[in-house]
């Protein structure tokens, strides 16, 4: 929500937003970076830790910010980027100024092979990434975009300035950091060229563009900081939290997590983000957590974020599917991550490569547009940061008429929008408000275990339990009617997506694309 009418959201539009985020039934808010910043990656290129960019406010809004939640019993997480800086920061500037000067070592310099990079490491967007500086005639080391250079956490003064960060904000009352491409802090200490890979992509991300990323990330010195971030929060009180964006295979996620549980609280899961969501893609998805993440270990459930394409657009906008994917996401055990929007069903709106504003999207604006839907690529990130849709009033309601949105506003905002789904009891916003209900006063949708059940046909079916309590879920992803033999004993209803009849005490006649929780 912009609350100055310069067309781009801030801290008191957010705070304007509040009480609708309360009464939607979330408890916690993440907010992407608003420290100062060049915005050349919108906030991710962060230029003072310390202070906010002026157009997302000031540092007393983000104390108020931090005070009103509270006030509502809520949780707010910062989105902390500790890999790397922006190149305007004075820290850099400094670094780059003289390979003498003190905080050389804060970031990653190199001499080249010649005329050629130290090292044969990519960036995660493609390319290499090392950068030549001709003042001082050696290359500096980013995993992302040129101008986010990757600080040096061998260096002990920049581990515990980052530290000193971390304490900042704590101190002023945040719960807790989302922390961005968080397994890139530490490289290889021999600087080893990375193996040769035959992918140009991977699921988990331990290769891209036919590099094998073995000595650029997810190096065992990272775990180790986990678990000291994780001492340092846990030293204020115990209910702060991390969260990690990380790739990897999962063994190296649970590495994050550590076997005592003693590193990062969370980590983002990324099986639900680009696959074909349908009930043996989910069966096996539940199996998989359940068995690589069990008890005491709690997995994330998200369907995108401000880096993905939106659920509604891969969905090709199936409101019924919709509302099944959002019944798995807050009856499943785990911990549910909802990007704005989702609960309205915003759709990514195209925006044509020349236009980008993503600094990733104009990098690669010569790929052909079928090429990218070939090859499932998402490079432009535009089309799902678009502003939120409140009302059908000019812009979405997102910021006055007389002033213009940083993106434009999807075209469907007149009739996709929170005032007009407010009113209406079918639509996909009071669904997100009754599941959410339901969660939120259910100790065994927060606490209980969750046992997978024989399945007919495309029906997905689990059993949540704790104690006594038991709840049964049943999602049909079918698009024809099946019955359902129900061997739990639960027979209450609590909540129903789509058309769902009970036959007798046992059997359930299932609806295409519908679902239902019971509980004894």
């Amino acid at each position: 929500m912009d609350s100055d009418q310069d067309g781009i959201g801030d801290l008191p539009g957010i705070l304007s937003k509040l009480d609708y985020i309360q009464q939607l039934g979330f408890e916690t808010i993440w907010i992407s970076p608003f420290f100062c910043s060049p915005q050349a990656d919108w906030g991710y290129d962060v230029s003072d830790y310390y202070d906010i960019a002026p157009e997302y406010g000031n540092l007393q809004d983000a104390e108020r910010l931090i005070e009103e939640v509270h006030r509502r019993d809520m949780r707010i997480l910062f989105d902390l980027v500790l890999s790397h800086s922006s190149d305007q920061h004075p820290w850099f500037k400094e670094s780059r100024s003289s390979r003498e000067n003190p905080k050389r070592d804060w970031y990653i310099w190199r001499d080249g092979r010649g005329s050629k990079p130290p090292t044969n490491w990519q960036a995660i967007p493609g390319g290499s990434g090392w950068h030549y500086d001709e003042r001082t005639n050696q290359w500096y080391y980013a995993s992302f975009l040129p101008f986010q250079p990757d600080l040096n956490y061998r260096n002990p003064e920049v581990r515990e300035e980052m530290f000193k960060v971390v304490r900042y904000w704590l101190d002023k009352g945040v719960d807790g950091f989302r922390l961005d491409i968080f397994h890139c802090l530490f490289k290889d200490k021999q600087f080893r060229d990375n193996p040769f890979s035959t992918k140009l992509l991977t699921s988990d991300h331990s290769a891209g563009f036919f590099q094998q990323w073995k000595y650029t990330v997810n190096q065992p010195e990272t775990f180790e900081h986990a678990k000291q971030l994780r001492s340092l929060i846990d030293s204020y009180t115990p209910d702060r939290v991390l969260i990690g964006e990380l790739f990897g295979d999962p063994e190296v996620m649970r590495s994050y997590l550590g076997e005592a549980l003693d590193g990062l609280n969370l980590v983002f899961l990324w099986d639900l983000v680009d696959q074909e969501l349908d009930a043996s893609f989910l069966r096996q998805v539940l199996h998989r957590y359940e068995t690589i993440y069990p008890e005491p270990y709690t997995p994330v459930y998200l369907f995108g974020n401000h880096d993905l394409k939106r659920i509604f657009s891969k969905m090709n906008g199936d409101i019924p599917k919709v509302k099944l994917l959002a019944l798995l996401q807050f009856t499943a055990r785990g911990v549910p991550v909802t990007y704005y929007g989702e609960e309205i069903g915003m759709s990514d709106v195209s925006i044509p490569a020349r236009e980008a504003k993503d600094p990733v999207g104009r990098r690669y604006r010569w790929v052909p547009k079928f090429l990218t839907k070939l090859l499932h690529l998402y490079f432009n990130r535009d089309g799902c940061r678009t502003p939120m849709q409140w009302d059908n009033s000019p812009h979405g309601g997102f910021c006055s008429h007389s002033a213009q949105p940083w993106l434009p506003v999807h075209e469907d905002y007149e009739r996709v929008n929170v005032k007009a789904q407010e009113s209406d009891p079918q639509s996909l916003l009071n669904t997100y408000k009754t599941l959410l209900k339901l969660r939120n006063e259910s100790s065994v949708l927060q606490e209980g275990t969750l046992c997978m059940l024989e399945g007919t046909g495309e029906i997905l079916a689990y059993l949540r339990e704790v104690d006594e309590d038991k709840m049964l879920v049943l999602l049909n992803f079918g698009d024809v009617e099946r019955i359902y033999e129900n061997p739990t004993g639960c027979w209450k209803e609590r909540i129903q997506v789509g058309q769902v009849s009970i036959k007798d005490a046992v059997n359930l006649r299932m609806g295409p694309l519908s679902g239902i929780v019971l509980s004894t």
